[in-house]
């Protein structure tokens, strides 16, 4: 089944979940359909917390951008950087570098068709369609190649976006991922944990996200930071998100601990 959208797009499965769509609703947005929504209810059974928690991930997006650009870094590719919402990277790059340039990447057609509409005025920030398990067509896509230049620090941004990759694809991925990138440059990322959280919970959202079209995989730790093979981690480390250098401005409720956040700089 294709459903239409309203301004007339086609083209978009409505027969399984998006994760991007279910991301979107989860910050409550408006850019899903039914099938996002009950995947999302199934999720909020086990982890009540989970809009809190998104909220959190944009928040630390937000400060790790702001710490890139601080450093130097000018220049920015947001991988898997779903639906447009406040606080886009490009927007708090901007603030603090004013010509910083942006590429997002995605794969869902809602994600493209709102994100090229949103920045067609914006000659630093662009679009591109590819899958973040193909890196060459990420580093290589025309929009990328436009507006990065990789013999300057890159900041790449995962964020809850490494937890859809096997443990298998992630060598590989990430590697190809670091040996493109110049020295200063920064990755950021956040994936889920299982650390304190009842079994039961992990594996009804596993379950849920397994009718997606990209299944998710909690994990703890030690095997999380092995997504940053390569990048000596910016204190305090890799730690909840919520104790990435936290922010007053930021809401503060009682924090989730959901996941597990870094920023790592190539040396």
């Amino acid at each position: 089944m294709v459903e239409r959208k309203p301004n007339g797009a086609s083209g978009i499965d409505v027969t399984r979940p998006s994760v991007a769509r279910m991301y979107d609703y989860y910050l409550g947005g408006k850019d899903n359909f039914e099938v996002d929504r009950e995947a999302v209810r199934r999720v909020e059974k086990a982890m009540p917390e989970i809009r809190q928690l998104a909220q959190e991930n944009r928040a630390f997006l937000r400060r790790a951008v702001r710490h890139m650009a601080r450093q130097g870094v000018r220049q920015f590719i947001d991988i898997g950087s779903g639906l447009p919402t406040v606080g886009n990277t490009h927007q708090i790059a901007q603030e603090i570098t004013p010509d910083a340039r942006v590429v997002y990447v995605d794969n869902d057609p809602v994600v493209l068709q709102h994100g090229r509409a949103l920045l067609a005025t914006d000659d630093n920030t662009s679009v591109a369609a590819a899958d973040m398990r193909r890196p060459a067509d990420v580093l290589g896509h025309p929009e990328t190649v436009k507006l990065i230049d990789f013999s300057e620090p890159v900041g790449v941004l995962m964020i809850a976006m490494v937890h859809f990759l096997t443990l298998d694809e992630r060598g590989p991925i990430m590697r190809q991922l670091l040996d493109a990138l110049p020295s200063g440059s920064h990755l950021t990322a956040t994936h889920v944990t299982t650390e304190n959280h009842p079994p039961e919970a992990v594996a009804q959202i596993e379950a849920v996200y397994a009718t997606t079209p990209t299944p998710i995989f909690f994990r703890g730790r030690e095997e999380i930071a092995r997504f940053f093979d390569g990048f000596d981690l910016v204190e305090p480390g890799l730690v909840t998100i919520d104790d990435w250098h936290p922010d007053p401005s930021d809401p503060a409720p009682q924090p989730t601990k959901w996941l597990y956040g870094g920023v790592g700089r190539k040396p």
